[in-house]
C-alpha cells in the first residue's frame, strides 16, 4: 500500500501562517537581517536591492524611549538615491510576538504604495523574534 500526501496539506496544528521558524530562515535573513536587531529596543531595517537583486543599500531607524521607530524621508532618500528595484522591509519585536500590530500592517501598506509609485517593489516585511520571523507576504498581506 503506498501512502500519497495531499497536494495541499493543511498546516501543523499550531503553525501560523506567514510565521518562518528561526531554523527555516533563508540567508538573507538568518546572515544579514538577524543579527542587526537588538534584544532590548524595536529597529527598522530597510534593504534596497537593484535589479539584479544585489544589496544595493542598508538604512536603518532605532526606537525611541516609548519604542517606536520613525522612518524619515532623509531615510528614504539616501535608499531610493541607491537606485534601487526592490525593498525589503524588516524590523524586531522585543516582546517576544511576532504578530503585527495595527501600525505594522499601516507602515507596510503606506509604503508599499509610496514605493509602487515610484517603480518600485516592497518584497516583504518581515517581523523578527527570537524564535523566527514573521513574513507579510507569507501571510498574504503584501
Amino acid at each position: 500500500m503506498t501512502l500519497h500526501e495531499p497536494i495541499d496539506k493543511r498546516p501543523q496544528p499550531g503553525a501560523v501562517a506567514g510565521f518562518v521558524p528561526r531554523d527555516s530562515e533563508d540567508t538573507l535573513a538568518r546572515h544579514l537581517l538577524r543579527p542587526m536587531f537588538f534584544a532590548d529596543r524595536e529597529i527598522v531595517l530597510l534593504a534596497g536591492f537593484d535589479a539584479y537583486a544585489r544589496l544595493v543599500g542598508l538604512e536603518s531607524a532605532i526606537g525611541d524611549a516609548t519604542g517606536r521607530c520613525i522612518i524619515t524621508p532623509q531615510c528614504w532618500h539616501r535608499l531610493l538615491g541607491r537606485r534601487v528595484a526592490t525593498v525589503l522591509m524588516a524590523h524586531n519585536h522585543p516582546s517576544g510576538i511576532a504578530r503585527p500590530s495595527d501600525a505594522d500592517a499601516r507602515c507596510t501598506r503606506e509604503a508599499s504604495q509610496f514605493l509602487r509609485l515610484i517603480g518600485i517593489d516592497l518584497t516583504d516585511h518581515l517581523i523578527f523574534i527570537e524564535s523566527g520571523h514573521f513574513s507579510f507576504r507569507g501571510a498574504g498581506l503584501l
